[in-house]
């Protein structure tokens, strides 16, 4: 042994053969380990070139964009780019072969073996897992999970993300957000490609709450989680301000997660005020936190009729009267809305033109624009621009393509039906599974195409004014709360109205309500009369329920 050992060219490395039983094959493999090991501490020699990340020119590919930019910015040890890890398929071992092969290895694992220690080190380190489409391997999903995202990350991030051009969704769990990395993240986002619709921000509470910021009226995003965020009653004020007010109304959020936070009944109040106005929110997540029968019966009476606050009719009154003088000027093109057939011939005899007009810009803008909403902002923003000249929009809420502000028929009393089935709607509610399933690309239209809440029809009873509340809210989750039976009961009479509501109004196109709503787990029996009641009515309406049965009369029929 010890004449091998002497062997020429294996002399420098004699101490480490010395310890392994053949050292012909070890010297190779050390070789290849110190071939190996300056790869992987490359990047402190990037710390020799100029640091000017300014001036390098992004290729597309995270993984290589991202590593050049930490070298450049002076980084010597950084997050790698990594796939995101598929679950493996449920393994069943035999008992006669793999049982004692993985005791065997599990007393190798415990030894400490370097090789061991540095897989166990690697598992633990730091990376952004990214999701690849299958064709094009572009990077669709960002992950980042437990390590803390620094200013100088976003930075980094600003110079690297708007590149990818099928980014979809970006999730940040765990990563210490503050409030102030927080704004820098909401500022990189229009950098970002149109296609970027869904942000998750989980487990990273803030101090300041300021969450409702990712909410604010030019944002893009559609899909927002929030979950885990120690978000109380405070934070639940700014999310449902951020939803609606009376004179603004975000219309791009489709879902919204706030499961397993700390909102209370007050928090409820706000979030269902926030519900009152708002016309494009169509999932929403409470579960999990502290709603008890006050709150509860505050988020089901906002989607059933309501009485409106003075302000409210004050400002409804205010939006008839200017819109009375201009759609008497302009024949609206709402003749394909389902007014009384006189009021159709109208306008059809008094502006024909007009609505040929909005018909050729309707289908001009459907054409030019892409899957995302950046342009589509750009041709709301320049007809907003010209209603503004007319005097026709001084309500933020009015902000709304023309097409919408021509719908609307203000000749002392509103006929339109409520919500109108304008042509992005038609997906929506021609199949409810789509509908439940939230396709983005449709929900965003609907997003854009919406009449202001305050003209739709209304109510007078007893000098007071009701209006026929949001039926476009599809899935509410208020699972492990603190609801009782007298919750339930706020929920029944909902439930019971939107039935009925959508009976009636079968022929026509328009949104009906809750198609899923889930108040399991809370402080009343499963065998409650109401709550049994409120699963009957809304079993039929189940749009995954409905697929079933489907599916099992298309069995029973083949058979």
């Amino acid at each position: 042994m010890s004449g091998e050992t002497s062997a020429p060219g294996a002399s420098p490395r004699a101490p480490r053969p010395a310890t392994q039983k053949s050292s012909g094959t070890v010297t190779k493999k050390g070789d290849r380990g110190a071939k190996e090991k300056p790869a992987a501490v490359l990047p402190p020699v990037g710390e020799e070139e100029p640091k000017n990340p300014e001036e390098y020119q992004c290729t597309g590919v995270l993984e290589i964009d991202f590593a050049e930019l930490c070298t450049l910015s002076g980084y010597t040890d950084f997050p790698k780019v990594v796939p995101r890890p598929r679950p493996h398929p449920t393994f069943f071992p035999s008992a006669s072969m793999s049982e004692k092969p993985t005791q065997e290895d599990q007393r190798l694992s415990g030894s400490c073996s370097l090789n061991s220690l540095e897989s166990k080190y690697v598992f633990f380190r730091p990376t952004i897992q990214v999701e690849l489409d299958q064709e094009d391997k572009a990077v669709k999903e960002i992950y980042i999970r437990g390590w803390k995202v620094e200013e100088r990350i976003l930075g980094i991030f600003s110079k690297c993300l708007p590149s990818l051009s099928q980014l979809q969704a970006i999730n940040l769990w765990k990563v210490g957000l503050t409030d102030k990395t927080l704004t820098t993240f909401i500022a990189l986002l229009p950098l970002c490609s149109s296609t970027l619709r869904k942000v998750s921000l989980e487990g990273n509470p803030l101090p300041e709450q300021s969450y409702h910021k990712l909410m604010a009226l030019d944002s893009t995003i559609a899909h927002l989680s929030l979950r885990n965020n120690n978000i109380d009653d405070h934070g639940a004020q700014l999310l449902g301000q951020a939803l609606s007010t009376l004179h603004s109304c975000n219309r791009t959020l489709v879902s919204l997660n706030l499961g397993f936070n700390h909102i209370g009944d007050e928090g409820a109040g706000y979030i269902a005020d926030g519900l009152r106005l708002n016309r494009s929110l169509l999932w929403l997540s409470l579960a999990h936190n502290r709603i008890q029968d006050k709150g509860a019966l505050k988020l089901a009476e906002v989607l059933r009729p309501f009485e409106l606050t003075h302000t409210e009719v004050v400002e409804r009154r205010r939006l008839l009267l200017e819109k009375g003088p201009l759609e008497r000027m302009r024949s609206p093109s709402s003749s394909r809305h389902g007014e009384s057939k006189s009021d159709r011939e109208k306008s059809q005899a008094i502006g024909a033109s007009s609505v040929a007009l909005v018909d050729k810009a309707d289908k001009v803008q459907t054409m030019k624009t892409p899957k995302g909403l950046g342009k589509k902002k750009e041709k709301s923003g320049e007809v907003v621009k010209k209603d503004e000249k007319s005097g026709s929009a001084q309500s933020p809420v009015q902000g709304t393509p023309k097409k919408e502000d021509s719908t609307k028929a203000g000749k002392g009393k509103v006929t339109i039906p409520e919500q109108k089935p304008t042509k992005g709607k038609g997906p929506k509610t021609g199949s409810r599974e789509k509908r439940s399933i939230l396709l983005e690309s449709e929900l965003v239209t609907e997003a854009m195409e919406m009449v202001n809440p305050l003209l739709e029809p209304v109510e007078h009873r007893d000098g007071k004014v009701f209006m026929p509340g949001n039926k476009v809210l599809l899935h509410l989750n208020l699972l492990r709360n603190r609801i009782t039976e007298v919750g339930l009961e706020g929920f029944l009479s909902t439930v019971q109205y939107q039935a009925q509501f959508s009976k009636a109004k079968s022929a026509s196109k328009g949104p009906v309500g809750l198609l899923w709503l889930s108040l399991a787990k809370n402080c009343f029996s499963p065998q409650c009369p109401t709550y049994i009641m409120i699963q009957e009515l809304m079993l039929p309406r189940d749009p995954i329920s409905k697929a079933k049965s489907r599916e099992e009369e298309a069995m029973a029929s083949s058979t």
